[in-house]
């Protein structure tokens, strides 16, 4: 293993120090997730279609890509495939085999607009779908089993009467076939949960979008997917509000200062005595009980709590049904109390969350004092890439810039015109409208996206699923 970033490993334009040969190894997952190969090979062909609709691949580019990304499927399949030591995943074992294949002038073009985050999330949907499939194909066979056996009866009509042992008891008699058709129900959940695995990630990058509006709708049909993610945040976290609720505690903070909890769900109540009474009674006081700079965010710290402890309720629960036989027994009375508690604490959990929301100040000139250029990294690569230089080397010599500018204790703006032409001959005097953060937002038009056409689009979605 080369000890120093190389192209091969996609952040190795920025960093310049040397990788401790056990980080890459706690790193390395390929030993694993090459169980993905398929599905990774297939959300790249789709992708590659979809970059040559935006124009970033030629038809014959996207051929040659294509073909590389069949025939690094085949090594797999044969068994033919050797990995590299720098190969950190299945996602960049095969783009690493497919440019050694294709060359990197063309297959370092297939990671434009793509995030290794996006990248996995589709995979991991699309190796689901497969082997649910397979789940649902094994299920259906041992419910047809049960239907023969079931039917048997009919030739047997008193054989099967048995006594269930109900709370291990003998009951009542029935037969024993009504036990054996109760799967029906276990196939329709397995059911229910496919449109829920059934949608695209992809196109959603690394958390705002894809700059070069890829039809996302296109990729869904061609990859088999019933809808697709309308929130490139969703896209990759599809349980995102635990999320939210830690993001804005940290946003309500001094340090950041973005947003101002209401003191209504920022209060916190102390035993105090008053002057006036000798009686020791309860006093709301705004913050923290010792330090009386502080305003806790009490509402979103409590919301944070309660829902692991409805998670909690869910895994207790769970190792109480576990191993139960057949039917009612007195273990499930323990039911009533984490179910009467969930459903307490969710109802009013959200109704706490609306007032925070509701009341909540955004700060938006503290979020703009945040921004520093090099949020715009990126976007510098992506400039680039609109000039034709493939993806993997617009991300180094993006790195490159950044290192730069920190070298010299600068933005990335604040390099001159000719920092930049060093750096790559591609780059000409318009690379000062990449440094326009409006604009950077605005580019990332594909759907799910934060564009302002793409955002009234999430909202009229989100109110249609409203009504």
């Amino acid at each position: 293993m080369s000890d120093q970033p190389t192209k091969q490993k996609l952040w190795g334009g920025r960093f310049t120090g040397k990788t401790d040969p056990l980080m890459h190894e706690f790193n390395q997952s390929l030993k694993y997730d090459q169980r993905m190969h398929a599905a990774d090979i297939r959300g790249s062909i789709a992708y590659a279609k979809a970059l040559t609709r935006v124009g970033i691949l030629t038809k014959d580019e996207e051929s040659k890509m294509i073909q590389g990304l069949e025939a690094v499927e085949r090594e797999w399949v044969t068994g033919q495939f050797e990995a590299e030591l720098d190969d950190e995943d299945i996602h960049t074992a095969n783009e690493r085999r497919l440019s050694q294949l294709i060359g990197s002038e063309i297959g370092g073009k297939l990671h434009t607009g793509r995030s290794r985050n996006d990248q996995v999330a589709t995979d991991m949907r699309l190796w689901l779908l497969d082997e649910v499939e397979d789940i649902q194909a094994s299920l259906k066979a041992l419910i047809r089993v049960i239907i023969e056996r079931a039917g048997q009866r009919t030739r047997h009509p008193t054989s099967w009467l048995y006594p269930p042992a109900a709370r291990s008891t003998n009951s009542l008699v029935t037969l024993f076939a009504l036990a054996c058709l109760s799967f029906r129900y276990d196939l329709e959940r397995l059911q229910q949960l496919i449109p829920r695995i059934s949608v695209l990630p992809l196109g959603s990058g690394a958390l705002a979008g894809n700059p070069f509006a890829v039809d996302r709708e296109f990729l869904a049909k061609e990859l088999g997917f019933q809808s697709l993610a309308e929130n490139s945040m969703w896209g990759f976290d599809d349980d995102p509000h635990e999320s939210y609720l830690e993001d804005l505690i940290i946003y309500s903070t001094a340090e950041f200062g973005f947003v101002t909890l209401s003191d209504a769900y920022r209060l916190v109540v102390c035993r105090s005595f008053e002057r006036s009474s000798k009686f020791l009674h309860e006093v709301k006081v705004p913050g923290s009980s010792i330090m009386p700079q502080k305003k806790n965010p009490d509402s979103l710290e409590l919301l944070r709590g309660k829902s692991g402890r409805v998670f909690g309720h869910m895994a207790g629960f769970m190792m109480t049904l576990k191993g139960l036989p057949s039917t009612y027994n007195k273990d499930l009375q323990e039911d009533k109390e984490p179910l009467f508690d969930a459903v307490d604490n969710i109802a009013a959990s959200l109704k706490i969350a609306e007032g925070v929301i509701a009341t909540m100040e955004v700060h938006g000139d503290r979020m703009r004092q945040a921004l520093t250029m090099d949020v715009l990294a990126t976007d510098l690569a992506d400039y680039l890439v609109r000039k034709g230089v493939p993806f993997r080397e617009t991300h180094h010599v993006s790195g490159r810039a950044v290192a730069l500018a920190e070298a010299r204790g600068c933005q990335l703006n604040d390099l001159g015109v000719d920092d930049y032409k060093k750096l790559h001959p591609k780059f000409e005097d318009d690379v000062i409208q990449v440094f326009d953060f409006e604009a950077s937002v605005e580019r990332r038009m594909a759907i799910g996206g934060p564009s302002r056409k793409t955002l009234d689009r999430q909202i009229s979605v989100l109110r249609a699923a409203l009504q």
